[in-house]
């Protein structure tokens, strides 16, 4: 997922992305467990994504902090 696309998603529709990654990180966890993940780069891809996701939902923080300085 573009940070572009990230970036036009509210705080609850940031929120619940995130919820889905979570739940897919630990799918794919469980999958490298059992020996049934092919795709081993996807696991790489939703911890950047869950990254991206979570640096959106900080940006108005730190916005905010900044113009108090």
């Amino acid at each position: 997922m573009k940070i572009a696309e990230l970036r036009d998603l509210d705080q609850t529709q940031l929120q619940a992305r995130l919820q889905e990654l979570h739940e897919e990180m630990f799918n794919l966890r469980f999958q490298v467990a059992t020996h049934q993940l092919t795709n081993h780069a996807r696991i790489r891809q939703v911890r950047r994504d869950i990254a991206r996701v979570k640096t959106v939902m900080s940006q108005p923080n730190l916005v905010g902090a900044g113009a108090t300085s």
